[in-house]
C-alpha cells in the first residue's frame, strides 16, 4: 500500500509520452501502479486523520482525489495528463479549500504537503486578518510552535501593499496581516514517500498545522 518505484516510473515515462494514445496502451499499468495505490494511501490516511478529528469520519477518498486529466482549455500547454497524483484532505473533499486540511501532490519532480488557506475569498481574508489582529500573542505562539517551524518554517503567500486603516497598527507588530494568502508548505523527496510508514509521517505534518488551521478558521 502506498508509493513504489513503479508509481514514479510511470510518471517519468508519461512525461516523455504525454498523449492519449500512449496512455490508453498503458492504462492497465496506470490503474495497477498509480491509481489504486494512491487511492489506498489516501483511504488509510483519512482513517488516521479521522481518529484525531472525528469531523473527517466518513469522508470518501474518491471525493478528495483530483483527476489525472488536466484542464487545458485556457493553457498553452496542451499535454492532456498531469505528472503527479494529488488530493485535498478537506472536510468537503477536493471542492472545498478552506482551512483545516491539507493538499498532497506527489510526482517525480515535485512532492509536497500544503496546508492553511491558499486563496481566501475577500470576506474570509478580512476575517483572518481581524483574528490575527485581535489575538497577536496567540497567533505568534501558534506559528512559533516547534513542530510548525520544524515542518513548515514559515507562513507563505503574496501580500497586499495596503490594508484597511483599522489593521495598520496591528500589522506593525505582525506583518503577516498584509498577506492575502496564508498557506504553509512541506517539501519532500520522492524517496521519502517510499517508506512503509509514510502515512504516519504525513499525519504528523498535518498535526503540525492543526492549531494554525484552527486559528485561521476561528476555532482556536
Amino acid at each position: 500500500m502506498g508509493f513504489t518505484e513503479a508509481y514514479y516510473e510511470f510518471f517519468i515515462e508519461l512525461a516523455l509520452n504525454n498523449q492519449k494514445t500512449w496512455f490508453d496502451v498503458n492504462r492497465a499499468r496506470y490503474e495497477a501502479d498509480v491509481k489504486k495505490p494512491f487511492l489506498a494511501f489516501v483511504t488509510q490516511l483519512l482513517e488516521k486523520v479521522a481518529a484525531v478529528d472525528s469531523r473527517f469520519s466518513g469522508l470518501d477518498a474518491k471525493s478528495c482525489i483530483f483527476r489525472i486529466n488536466k484542464d487545458i482549455r485556457f493553457s498553452k500547454d496542451k499535454t492532456p495528463y498531469k505528472l503527479h497524483c494529488s488530493a485535498a484532505i478537506q472536510l468537503g473533499g477536493r471542492k472545498e479549500m478552506s482551512a483545516g486540511g491539507m493538499y498532497l501532490e506527489f510526482g517525480p519532480e515535485h512532492c509536497g504537503i500544503y496546508s492553511g488557506i491558499y486563496m481566501p475569498e475577500r470576506d474570509g481574508l478580512q476575517e483572518i486578518r481581524e483574528r490575527i489582529a485581535g489575538n497577536l500573542k496567540g497567533f505568534s505562539e501558534v506559528i512559533a510552535g516547534a513542530d510548525f517551524v520544524r515542518y513548515f518554517g514559515e507562513v507563505r503567500g503574496e501580500k497586499n501593499k495596503r490594508l484597511p486603516a483599522e489593521l495598520v497598527a496591528a500589522a506593525v507588530q505582525q506583518p503577516l496581516i498584509y498577506n492575502k494568502q496564508f498557506y504553509v508548505f512541506h517539501a519532500l523527496d520522492a524517496e521519502d514517500t517510499l517508506a512503509a510508514d509514510f502515512d504516519d509521517y504525513v499525519l504528523k505534518v498535518w498535526q503540525a498545522a492543526y492549531d494554525y488551521n484552527r486559528f485561521l478558521a476561528g476555532e482556536y
